[in-house]
């Protein structure tokens, strides 16, 4: 278990909870619930005092399961209309208000008084502490979530929504909560098939009820081109989103504490711009196209990607950025200096007589991450977009989105890890639903990434030694949408949302679960 989160759950009666307001003892029984006859909290919101004729609670079922809880005996707590949520700091209105309006209580801002029912959202020190954790007490008819940021206290919330769902109780007693991984995420293809803006709000709204942190936005492809462009608006499919729907998707992620990662895929997968630009299509020594590639010996090509990454960089403020880099199809041939000459030149003019295609291809992936990080990003690109016994090596702090061991050129999760590189987990074993499922692909199940997938399970079944598990930043579970027309949005909704939440749980404990699959998914079922 990770630091910070040591709690005495094994603690007799005469330990006290940690947290504000009075003192409830803590214990070590799981039972939940008040004891047969007990009182119910007040219409008014005020609870009676915690006594011993309370039973010792329970830790909230919530999904993702909290990491730990010190219980204690009470009634525990309910929202009520007539009750507050509060906070300490200017900072947390819009988590307090966000709460207040889900649970039918009423927003009071900046307090520092206290009444019966309160649920006061508070920032404190928590020096060292992972900067998503969160405290959450419920004490005396009162809850307080405190946390070390915005978006630890936005988690604790989510817990307590989760908790009191269905006119359920928050338990008594202390949860002390945070992730595992600092990367948790879902990607989607809205290049292959075009998603609504309203579609894709709802999968922000349940990805921040789960304490997702990431969507990433796949728009370009060979396919369409999916976001409005000022720069180059004869790229731009019919259908796609504008600027403006963008940024509200972009509001909304934001205030759930989730990064938007823009992917515009290159060198490879650029067909929609290339059909645009025919005058930058590669071709090989024969003279023939080659689908979704963009010549990277011209300049012209650089200029064309740098004008939409630094166009993009104002539309998509987050701190993430994906440049693809995956399956450049020159370098998918037995021989790529041969089939594409004017590659193998261009290669040998700018990094030497030794130099190849692969190596061309490395240039190009840094000199992208470059145009990127000029606007503060931190940039990561698939792992078959890095090569092996090249001349020209791939910028050090490109992270690796490593997603298979399939294709031409795939090493083992190892090879990255070894070298000290950051990895983000898409194993496409486990976190692929792949629309159609072409070739060898099936949709995942739930039951299967919980049982069987963790982040360290980066290439098929297989984990990596646990001495790599601090380079694994996290995991991205992805929808692409290779056969666009085989389900519906809304069949995508239903048929992911049972492995987003096995995903997340996953991700956010890494310890085996403690429910068994049956019993998780009824949980997931009751809490909608």
């Amino acid at each position: 278990m990770a630091g910070g989160l040591v709690v005495a759950l094994g603690a007799g009666v005469g330990v006290w909870a940690s947290g504000d307001g009075g003192g409830t003892p803590a214990g070590s029984a799981h039972r939940t619930g008040a004891a047969s006859g007990d009182p119910a909290p007040s219409a008014s919101g005020a609870s009676p005092a915690p006594s011993r004729s309370y039973a010792l609670s329970t830790a909230p079922r919530t999904i993702p399961a909290v990491r730990a809880h010190t219980p204690a005996r009470g009634p525990g707590w309910r929202p009520a209309a007539k009750q507050r949520v509060v906070v300490n700091d200017a900072d947390l209105a819009d988590e307090g208000r966000l709460v207040a309006g889900e649970l039918g209580m009423t927003y009071a801002g900046e307090r520092d008084d206290v009444r019966a029912g309160d649920l006061r959202l508070a920032l404190d020190d928590g020096e060292g502490a992972n900067p998503e954790s969160y405290t959450m007490t419920v004490r005396g008819g009162r809850v307080t979530v405190s946390g070390r940021s915005d978006a630890g206290v936005f988690y604790g919330t989510r817990t307590l929504k989760q908790a009191v769902h269905g006119g359920a109780t928050a338990p008594e007693g202390v949860v002390r909560d945070e992730p595992a991984k600092p990367r948790r995420g879902f990607m989607l293809d809205i290049a292959r098939k075009n998603f609504t803006p309203g579609w894709i709000e709802d999968r922000v709204r349940e990805l921040g009820d789960l304490k997702f942190n990431e969507i990433g936005l796949h728009f370009s492809d060979d396919q369409a081109f999916r976001i409005e462009s000022d720069t180059h608006p004869e790229i731009v499919s019919r259908q796609h989103l504008t600027k403006a729907q963008v940024g509200k998707i972009v509001d909304l992620a934001e205030s759930r504490h989730i990064t938007v990662v823009p992917e515009i895929d290159s060198p490879g997968h650029l067909g929609a711009v290339l059909a645009a630009h025919p005058e930058l299509q590669l071709r090989n020594a024969r003279g023939v196209a080659t689908r979704g590639a963009i010549d990277i010996s011209k300049d012209a090509s650089a200029a064309l990607l740098d004008d939409l990454l630094d166009e993009y960089a104002e539309l998509f403020p987050g701190g993430q950025w994906h440049l693809g880099g995956d399956e450049y199809q020159a370098l998918t041939v037995p021989d790529p200096e041969a089939s594409y000459p004017q590659l193998a030149a261009a290669a040998r003019e700018r990094y030497g007589a030794g130099a190849g295609v692969a190596d061309l291809a490395t240039g190009w992936l840094d000199d992208r991450a470059d145009t990127v990080r000029a606007h503060d990003r931190t940039v990561r690109a698939w792992n078959d977009g890095f090569f092996e016994g090249t001349s020209v090596k791939a910028d050090a702090a490109l992270q690796v989105a490593y997603w298979t061991g399939k294709e031409i050129g795939a090493r083992p999760p190892a090879d990255y890890l070894g070298a000290g590189r950051e990895v983000v987990n898409y194993n496409d074993e486990f976190l692929y639903y792949v629309l159609g499922e072409p070739q060898t692909f099936v949709y995942p199940t739930g039951k299967r990434i919980y049982e069987q997938w963790t982040p360290r399970v980066l290439r098929g079944t297989t984990p990596v030694p646990a001495r790599y598990d601090d380079r694994i930043l996290g995991g991205t579970f992805a929808v692409w949408c290779d056969l666009a027309d085989s389900q519906t949005q809304d069949q995508v909704a239903a048929g992911i949302r049972m492995p987003l939440r096995a995903t997340v749980q996953k991700l956010w404990d890494p310890r085996a679960p403690e429910l068994p699959w049956a019993r998780f998914k009824a949980l997931a079922d009751r809490l909608g």
